[in-house]
């Protein structure tokens, strides 16, 4: 065997569909080239698979390049595996030994049901940012660059909690499957800039609400989800959230209905 090839066991989860049960099952990636990525092993995994008649593994994948946020399960208990700020699809074999045994099961989180293998249905953050995720801007000629100025400082926090790709391994590294980080990231990245202002109190108790409607835990703030988060979205975006949250909570006007005539 060439020095530039490895050999892997894998204890995968398999599992056809949520209704029924799932287990791990054993499987060998020979002579893996240090140069692929974790996907391309899994690819030739599936290949052998398949020349079997086998039914090849699930999982999520779609630009390979860290940016979608398709891709994500647990690698040896580790949400895209053992290197820091790293998806998946960026984790390459050389970040491995001859002979390893990697554990892979997806994402493990009532709010994230499982659909196949390491695949799992995450439309809920999809239905969190669909619920506060917008800014009210006037229509017309695309402003001038410089016509709002903006503070670095504000913008440089915008743009880092604007890196968030909604992956969901904060999630999956929560012991409480706390979607915290990845709601404040989203509520951070406008309600810092003007353009979010309109919306601001609004969007944050939206958001907060469907986040908890759609299921996820309670943040105790362990900083596991920082921790796991392949674009390193910081813990004080949480506190921001909650901040913002408190504040509308406590401006909200409360409802007026119109009276019976009498």
């Amino acid at each position: 065997m060439s020095e530039k090839n490895i050999n892997i066991t894998l204890k995968v989860w398999r599992q056809k569909n949520q209704r029924e049960s799932g287990s791990f099952k054993e499987y060998v990636a020979k002579n893996v080239s240090t140069d692929a990525s974790f996907l391309e092993m899994l690819d030739a995994v599936n290949e052998e698979l398949i020349s079997k008649g086998d039914d090849p593994i699930a999982f999520d994948h779609d630009c390979r390049e860290g940016i979608c946020g398709s891709c994500g399960f647990m690698i040896n208990g580790n949400a895209h595996g053992p290197l820091k700020s790293t998806t998946v699809c960026q984790l390459h074999m050389r970040n491995f030994k001859d002979g390893d045994f990697l554990t892979l099961e997806p994402w493990r989180a009532a709010a994230f049901p499982l659909i196949k293998d390491l695949t799992v249905d995450r439309s809920a953050l999809d239905r969190i940012i669909r619920s506060g995720g917008y800014i009210s801007v006037n229509t017309g000629n695309a402003p001038d660059g410089n016509a709002i100025m903006i503070p670095k400082t504000a913008a440089d926090e915008a743009f880092n909690a604007a890196t968030c790709i909604g992956c969901g391994a904060c999630v999956a590294s929560c012991k409480n499957a706390s979607a915290a980080l990845f709601t404040s990231a989203k509520i951070s990245h406008l309600g810092l800039l003007p353009q979010g202002e309109v919306e601001k109190e609004k969007r944050a108790l939206s958001m907060v609400g469907q986040m908890d409607k759609e299921g996820f835990g309670a943040c105790t703030s362990t900083g596991s989800c920082s921790a796991s988060c392949p674009k390193d979205i910081s813990l004080t975006n949480i506190a921001r959230m909650n901040r913002d949250y408190m504040k509308a909570s406590f401006s909200k006007k409360p409802e007026t209905h119109s009276g019976d005539g009498a």
